[in-house]
């Protein structure tokens, strides 16, 4: 009886016509095509339009090499940082009541309102020549602006928000009845986290991590301003392909950035598939 009413309710709510929605359908197809399938394909096919080998040879070229190499390496700094930071936060912002809560969730969605060249600007103001912060590594002999560690930190600023936005409103809507339970029966802190906490989000723990991964690995306006262009030294893949189009190698170009779309296209995937066989879990960390 029950399954029969929500079926009329659901023929009920939907008042446009079979026409109106078989238009309406159409239409977001049409924009799918014209706007996501088809640059996505001329990716590809620009790509591989000189043969495989100009293809290989694009990719294997010292400058392509060194390009991959830095993104993999930013990626592989920043992320299992902002993941060991994201379940931190995540877990003091849903476990627990403290002063500044509200102010440590405005602060992690700040690099969601601050434009990426903004932020690679303020590594400049605070670590260039005449930063200030310039005084005080000095001495040091670290270069952070036009080297690694400031394209890791512009990374890092870009990125930080995708696992602990992932978790918190996951770990809100657990609430603490397990770790309370947990506590009860003797274990201490270490071990709740361990053995309760955190396999109560793993799934959405990975597909943040998956967000964060692709977001590092594509990110290109903060990078931009604090790598220095660099050839074959601070190029990320993003930065070069710029480069190469820039100078009208357009097959090179295209080369790399159809690698760049595979990574994408494997993140979505793994999305998807994470989606499909734990979409239950997930949607949780959604709702807010």
């Amino acid at each position: 009886m029950s399954t029969t009413l929500s079926v009329k309710a659901n023929h009920s709510a939907v008042t446009e016509s079979a026409g109106m929605r078989q238009l309406l359908i159409a239409g977001a197809l049409l924009f799918l095509l014209l706007f996501l399938l088809l640059p996505l394909i001329s990716v590809f096919f620009e790509a591989l339009r000189n043969g495989i080998g100009t293809y290989a040879e694009a990719l294997t070229e010292p400058d392509a090499l060194a390009a991959i190499k830095l993104t993999l390496i930013a990626a592989g700094i920043s992320v299992p940082l902002n993941l060991v930071f994201g379940v931190a936060a995540a877990w003091a912002v849903a476990k627990f009541e403290f002063r500044g809560k509200t102010l440590l969730i405005t602060l992690i969605d700040l690099p969601f309102s601050v434009s990426p060249v903004v932020a690679g600007l303020i590594y400049i103001l605070m670590f260039g020549e005449s930063g200030w912060a310039a005084g005080l590594i000095a001495d040091t002999n670290i270069q952070i602006i036009f080297a690694l560690p400031g394209i890791v930190l512009a990374t890092i600023f870009v990125t930080f928000p995708f696992v602990a936005r992932e978790l918190i409103p996951l770990m809100q809507e657990q609430g603490t009845d397990d770790e309370q339970a947990a506590l009860s029966l003797g274990a201490n802190g270490w071990q709740t986290f361990w053995h309760v906490t955190l396999p109560n989000v793993r799934w959405g723990l990975l597909y943040g991590v998956l967000l964060c991964n692709a977001r590092a690995m594509g990110e290109f306006g903060a990078v931009s301003v604090v790598s220095g262009h660099i050839r074959g030294e601070t190029n990320t893949m993003p930065l070069h392909v710029e480069i190469l189009y820039n100078e009208y190698n357009f097959a090179a170009a295209f080369a790399m950035a159809s690698v760049l779309a595979s990574l994408a296209l494997l993140t979505l995937g793994l999305k998807s598939l994470l989606e499909t066989r734990h979409g239950e879990a997930l949607s949780q960390s959604h709702k807010h």
